[in-house]
């Protein structure tokens, strides 16, 4: 889907790592929360409360899940979920650019 519609913004950014990882909150008409963001190259930890969706709508991501000793290459177009409760950690290789839907 390259549209989200009846949605509203939270208009304060989500800024982490000084930022190099900025995103901004998306509440859907059935009330889903959904962040579309930007990482620039660099190593990042990341810690999940519910279970994650990612989608990497361009660019290019190294990514290490949970409970695995490979790492995953994620390029545009492609996915990956993430458990809840856990650390993962992500290599942006570029400017990346993603969505994040979180599920309950």
């Amino acid at each position: 889907m390259d549209t989200l519609a009846n949605v509203s913004v939270v208009k304060k950014a989500n800024v982490y790592f000084d930022g190099k990882v900025t995103s901004r909150t998306v509440i859907s008409a059935n009330e889903e929360r959904i962040t579309l963001g930007v990482m620039m190259p660099g190593r990042y930890e990341f810690e999940t409360a519910d279970k994650e969706h990612m989608e990497l709508l361009a660019g290019k991501l190294e990514v290490l899940l949970p409970k695995s000793e490979a790492w995953m290459t994620i390029e545009e177009g492609e996915t990956f979920d993430i458990p809840a409760h856990t650390k993962f950690q992500i290599t942006a290789v570029e400017l990346s650019d993603y969505c994040c839907s979180y599920i309950k």
